[in-house]
């Protein structure tokens, strides 16, 4: 496939946990072929401010907060004279092991602690050429994709005299994500929330399948409000929350609704399906929060994409988007969970296949989310791609807020 334009801007963002599974950072990948590992900082000021606002503020468990942003820089951007002012608050600096220590970057790495900034040195494995920067830094990231667990363990050991967080980064696996937390790291980043722990012979509630079945049904354009009654009414929550929402201030009724078909009548479609859909993802507890999140980004993102290409099946985008990592909160695996959902086949090839322009967008989202723009096509949109990815990070932290408010 041939890779995406030079000349494009690229952002998005990948979660760092603490010990509990919460986000509380995001770690930036940022492109530019101008400059492309500097595109960030030429944004300096108020417009770097309202872009790190929008790349890291979340809904957190019922809270509206910011967390840091981890930010690489390169050498010619950490010995420059003439470094960008950024919010020092919420921003880690990120300098790679592949940055030569010398005294210009020592120097450097002094004057940003001293200006009040926080270094984390990434992909690292202890040399002791690093001691003068180890002492200065705050976090260090060690890269144990490749490690044995004794090889982590002996990163522990020689890191241990220092006084820095460990954060694991790159965990692929629940198991070295166990173990590293036994060592002692602090921090976690990694595909491990991707390859849940899948229990053996395990299959979909039967309360979650009628939630999805109520959500599929929501995308049949010949759908009718007694029809939508008869599937919202087996879920006595589901109930009480949409009777919540239509009664609630922001709808500033007249009068309060009292049955479901007035409700649904009332709300409107599009209303109905976002609701039914949230509601569905947050009944799903024990999981952490950022898989819900990241379901909803990738959603929302997949539909807003196929909004500015006027495709008139856009629901159909969110719930392809929605549902390809449905499954990591159910715990089992994806073909088992589209066999049980009643989803279109055109829905589930997708998935499944990438198959249609459906199944093309939600692959060009995923590689978008991971950062592996080289597998974008030439004639990719990039403007659109950052646009609707934006937009859908907004989408997700106001939608998140707004079901922690029924609780």
């Amino acid at each position: 496939m041939e890779t995406s334009s030079d000349s494009q801007v690229l952002m998005a963002r990948q979660p760092i946990f603490d010990r509990s599974q919460r986000v509380v950072a995001y770690e930036l990948l940022y492109r530019d072929g101008q400059d492309a590992e500097n595109s960030l900082f030429r944004n300096s000021g108020s417009s770097s401010e309202v872009i790190l606002n929008s790349y890291t503020s979340i809904s957190d468990q019922g809270e509206l907060k910011r967390v840091p942003a981890f930010i690489n820089l390169n050498r010619d951007l950490l010995i420059s004279n003439d470094f960008p002012e950024l919010p020092r608050k919420n921003i880690v600096l990120e300098i790679h092991q592949n940055v030569k220590v010398d005294r210009d970057v020592i120097v450097a790495v002094y004057r940003l602690v001293k200006a009040g900034y926080r270094i984390a040195l990434d992909h690292f494995t202890y040399k002791p050429a690093y001691e003068p920067l180890l002492k200065m830094a705050q976090i260090v990231k060690v890269d144990v994709q490749n490690m044995s667990f004794e090889e982590v363990a002996e990163q522990v050991r020689l890191l241990t005299p220092f006084k820095v967080t460990l954060l694991a980064e790159k965990i692929q696996t629940v198991e070295m994500l166990e173990e590293c937390n036994k060592l002692g790291f602090k921090l976690f980043q990694g595909n491990f929330l991707s390859k849940p722990k899948m229990v053996k012979g395990k299959k979909v509630d039967p309360n979650q399948a009628a939630l999805f079945e109520l959500v599929q049904e929501l995308q049949n354009p010949n759908t009718t409000p007694e029809r939508l009654e008869n599937l919202i009414i087996r879920d006595p929550v589901l109930t009480y929350k949409l009777l919540r929402i239509v009664n609630s201030a922001a709808y500033s009724l007249v009068r309060k609704v009292e049955s479901l078909t007035e409700a649904i009548v009332m709300l409107g479609m599009a209303q109905i399906r976002k609701w039914a859909t949230l509601i569905a993802l947050n009944n799903q507890s024990g999981k952490p929060e950022e898989i819900c999140r990241s379901l909803l980004v990738r959603g929302r993102m997949c539909e807003e994409i196929a909004l500015a290409s006027k495709r008139t099946n856009h629901g159909s985008y969110f719930m392809t988007g929605m549902m390809s990592n449905l499954h990591l909160l159910l715990d089992i695996d994806r073909e088992s969970m589209l066999r049980e959902v009643p989803l279109s086949d055109e829905i589930k090839d997708a998935i499944l296949f990438h198959q249609g322009e459906m199944g093309e967008t939600l692959m060009y989202v995923g590689n978008y989310e991971a950062g592996d723009w080289d597998l974008l096509p030439t004639n990719f949109d990039s403007t659109l791609y950052e646009t609707s990815y934006r937009k859908a990070l907004d989408w997700s932290k106001e939608a998140m807020q707004a079901l922690n408010d029924l609780d």
